[in-house]
């Protein structure tokens, strides 16, 4: 049984067929069949049921890929804990918001290739619920999302945090102190449930007891700052990141009490996954997070 083999039926798996995964491991999908067809033969079962016309493991399958996969994240282990940093060869799923990709992650991607010249990190940018849900389906290994869930299935670390603010089109809003409850009277513009950040607000909305039905409901961040500037109503948008257009006077702050609470961001990951290279990105996150400026090449 080899490492080569192993990784074949893992990838199958986790990608849903041949093809997929020998794209990822940069090989021919008969190379695949063939490590797949070697690891049968040294166990001498069929580990994937060929009357189907999908990739569908048999019940010895399904053992085989719950070994596989622990087997490789130990030897995942064993390379970070004994190979110097420089050397490590992996590559890392990394489950991104739009809110990140937008401000410090190239930053994050240069430290990343700075101390780990040899990971390639594999981005995905989404939706918080949509990443979390793929954290779980082992697609990703790491997210960094607002601290939206509590799932004992997680643990997380602390990387930073969003300041925001309401803003509106210039004159859309009275100038002066708002209460909540007033700005209300003007058509919201919310994130949706699929995001981190809207559904942290939406329960602290709930609890000033101020409702978000009528509401309108934007999933992309660039949408909503673009909704917002045409004067669709009010948002909340992360205040250091939109200073420009403030600036600019393309957007106005709406001074509204109460404040809005600050978004806790996290470093979600499966709770059993103990990876010395993750613990360190993490680390990397939490030095260079930072949602102030946009497109971040360079230390601030």
């Amino acid at each position: 049984m080899t490492f080569k083999q192993l990784e074949a039926l893992y990838w199958i798996v986790q990608l849903g067929g041949f093809a997929q995964a020998a794209q990822k491991l940069h090989t021919s999908q008969s190379a695949v069949s063939k490590r797949v067809h070697e690891l049968e033969q040294v166990f001498d079962t069929p580990l994937f049921d060929r009357s189907q016309r999908t990739a569908r493991l048999t019940e010895k399958g399904e053992e085989m890929f719950l070994l596989a996969r622990k087997l490789l994240r130990e030897r995942d282990l064993a390379v970070e804990q004994f190979a110097k940093p420089e050397v490590i060869e992996r590559r890392l799923r990394i489950g991104v918001t739009e809110l990140t990709a937008m401000t410090w992650l190239p930053r994050l991607v240069a430290l990343v290739q700075e101390h780990y010249p040899k990971v390639k990190l594999e981005p995905d940018v989404d939706g918080s619920l949509p990443l979390r849900d793929k954290l779980l389906a082992d697609e990703l290994d790491l997210i960094l999302v607002p601290d939206a869930f509590a799932d004992t299935r997680l643990r997380s670390k602390v990387v930073g945090q969003v300041d925001s603010a309401w803003m509106a089109k210039p004159g859309l809003v009275p100038a002066g102190t708002t209460r909540l409850h007033e700005l209300a009277r003007v058509p919201l513009l919310v994130q949706g449930d699929s995001s981190g950040t809207g559904r942290l607000y939406d329960a602290w909305l709930r609890e000033q007891g101020i409702e978000t039905t009528d509401a309108i409901v934007v999933s992309n961040l660039i949408a909503l700052t673009s909704l917002t500037l045409s004067g669709f109503g009010a948002s909340y948008l992360p205040r250091q990141c939109m200073a420009p257009l403030v600036s600019l006077g393309m957007l106005a702050v709406i001074d509204v009490e109460p404040a809005l609470p600050p978004v806790p961001y996290v470093a979600l990951y499966k709770g059993e996954v103990r990876s010395t290279l993750t613990s360190a990105l993490i680390m990397l996150a939490q030095s260079c997070c930072d949602f102030s400026r946009a497109f971040q090449t360079a230390p601030a």
